[in-house]
C-alpha cells in the first residue's frame, strides 16, 4: 500500500516535458500534457495511430529514434511509456539522476510521480490516487463527476475574484427538473444570486444553499410584476458586486425568451455574460403529448411564434407545423386567421398544457372547433399549441374521436407516450 504520496498540481503552460514511447499510453499522456499548454517533445523510433493523429495537429515535437540521456536536458517533467523495462527504467533513472520528475507507466510502484485519475468541471478540477488500482480510481473519479454534475456536492464559491461577477443566462427546460442540462444544474450550485421565472424548474431552488438570494420574477399572462427593465438592472447590479449570478429561465434563453436583450443590457454595462441553452417548450411540450413538430412524410418543416404575433403570413398549409407559445389568451383570432389560409377550418390542433408538469391535459381538436373547445374545458397558460397534421400522431387522436373531436387518427401506430391526463 502506498501511502506516502503528495498530491500537487503544476502549472506547466509553455514549460518542456519529454514523453518516451509511440503507443497508446504515451499518446494519451502526450495529449493531456498539450491541453494543458506544456511544450511536449516525444522520443520514439515508431509513431502508434493515436500518436500519429496528434502529430498531425503540430502540437509536439517527435524524435523519429531511441531514447538518448540527453532528451531530458532542459525538461521539467518526463513521462515514460515505452513498455519496455529497461528502457523505461533506464529513462526513470536518468531523470532520478538529472533531478527531474519522472511517471514511469512500466512501474507504477516505484515511479517517482503518479497520474491520478482527473475529471474537470469549469473550475473544478478532481483527481483521484487508488494505490495503484487505476481501475477503482477512474470510478471514484467518475462517481465524483456525477455528484459533481448533479449539483449535489457544494460547489459555492468563498473566494470572490476582483472585478465583476458572472451572469449566466439559463434555460431550465420545460419545468420538469430531469429535463434541464449538466451544465445549468451545476451552475445553480455555484449561484449566488437566482433570479428565476414561473415556467423553470423551481423544484431545483429548493436545493440552493440558506444563503443563496433567489428573487421571484415570474410573469402571468397580463401581469408582469417585475417589468423586463427591472429584470435587467437586477442583473447587472448583482453582478457588479462581484456575485455570481444565474438567470434561470423556462425553456430556452433565445425561443421567445428576451434572452437575447438580457446579454446585450449585461454586456453594454461590462458584465460578462454566458447563455446556456435549454430544451425549448416548443418542441419538446408536443413530444410530451407525443406529437412530432416534423414527420416523414407528414410535416418537413416548423415555425414558432407567440400567439400575440401578427401570423398572416405564416409559410405553408397543414403540412407545416405551427407551434403557437403564449397562445391561449389569444387563441379564437390564431385559429381564425390560421383557418383563412390552406390549412382550413380542418386542420388539426392540440393543446397540451402544462408539459411535463403534475396538471398535463392535451385537448385535441381543428381550427374551427378548438376555441370553443379550450373555452369548455378552461385551458390555462402555461400552454403549447400544435397546429398541423403532425397532430394525428399522436395517441390522444384516439380518445378525442371518441368525445367527438373530427380529427381522425393516422393509419400507421403513434410512438409510445408517457403518461399524461388527456
Amino acid at each position: 500500500m502506498i501511502t506516502d504520496l503528495y498530491p500537487l498540481g503544476l502549472h506547466l503552460a509553455g514549460k518542456a516535458v519529454l514523453v518516451v514511447g509511440g503507443g497508446a499510453i504515451a499518446a494519451r499522456r502526450a495529449s493531456a500534457l498539450v491541453e494543458a499548454g506544456a511544450r511536449v517533445t516525444v522520443v520514439a523510433p515508431v509513431a502508434g495511430p493515436d500518436l500519429r493523429a496528434l502529430l498531425q495537429t503540430g502540437a509536439l515535437t517527435w524524435r523519429e529514434r531511441a531514447y538518448e540521456t540527453g532528451d531530458l536536458d532542459g525538461t521539467w517533467l518526463a513521462h515514460t511509456a515505452t513498455g519496455v523495462t529497461d528502457v523505461d527504467t533506464r529513462v526513470a533513472a536518468d531523470a532520478d539522476a538529472a533531478r527531474i520528475w519522472c511517471v514511469n507507466a512500466a512501474a507504477h510502484r516505484a515511479s517517482a510521480a503518479w497520474i491520478p485519475a482527473v475529471a474537470r468541471r469549469g473550475e473544478v478540477t478532481v483527481a483521484v490516487s487508488a494505490g495503484g488500482d487505476p481501475r477503482r480510481a477512474m470510478a471514484l473519479r467518475d462517481a465524483v463527476a456525477d455528484a459533481l454534475d448533479a449539483g449535489s456536492l457544494p460547489l459555492r464559491h468563498h473566494r470572490r475574484a476582483p472585478g465583476p461577477g458572472t451572469v449566466h443566462l439559463v434555460g431550465g427546460g420545460p419545468g420538469d427538473p430531469g429535463l434541464i442540462t449538466v451544465l445549468a444544474r451545476r451552475l445553480l450550485s455555484e449561484a449566488d444570486v437566482v433570479i428565476a421565472d414561473r415556467l423553470g424548474p423551481r423544484g431545483l431552488l429548493r436545493e440552493l444553499d440558506a444563503d443563496v438570494l433567489v428573487i421571484d420574477v415570474g410573469k402571468l399572462p397580463g401581469h408582469h410584476p417585475v417589468p423586463q427593465d427591472e429584470i435587467n438592472a437586477l442583473l447587472v447590479e448583482h453582478a457588479l458586486a462581484g456575485r455570481r449570478v444565474v438567470r434561470l429561465k423556462g425553456g430556452d434563453p433565445y425561443v421567445l425568451g428576451r434572452g437575447g436583450e438580457e446579454a446585450a443590457f449585461c454586456r453594454s454595462h461590462g458584465v460578462p455574460v454566458e447563455v446556456v441553452p435549454g430544451v425549448t417548450s416548443a418542441i419538446s411540450v408536443p413530444a410530451a403529448a407525443g406529437i412530432p413538430v416534423t414527420h416523414r412524410g407528414v410535416a418537413n418543416g416548423f415555425t414558432v411564434v407567440t400567439g400575440h404575433e401578427q401570423i398572416t403570413a405564416l409559410p405553408g398549409g397543414s403540412d407545416h407545423t405551427v407551434l403557437l407559445l403564449m397562445g391561449v389568451n389569444a387563441l379564437a383570432r390564431s385559429a381564425s386567421v390560421l383557418a383563412t389560409g390552406s390549412r382550413g377550418d380542418g386542420c388539426p390542433v392540440a393543446i397540451i398544457e402544462d408539459g411535463y408538469g403534475p396538471n398535463q391535459r392535451v385537448t385535441i381538436g381543428t381550427l374551427g372547433t378548438i376555441a370553443a373547445q379550450a373555452a369548455e374545458r378552461g385551458v390555462r397558460s402555461p400552454a403549447v399549441v400544435v397546429v398541423g397534421d403532425v397532430v394525428r400522431l399522436s395517441p390522444h387522436v384516439a380518445s378525442a374521436h371518441r368525445r367527438g373531436s373530427s380529427v381522425s387518427a393516422p393509419s400507421t401506430p403513434a410512438p409510445p407516450l408517457r403518461k399524461a391526463h388527456s
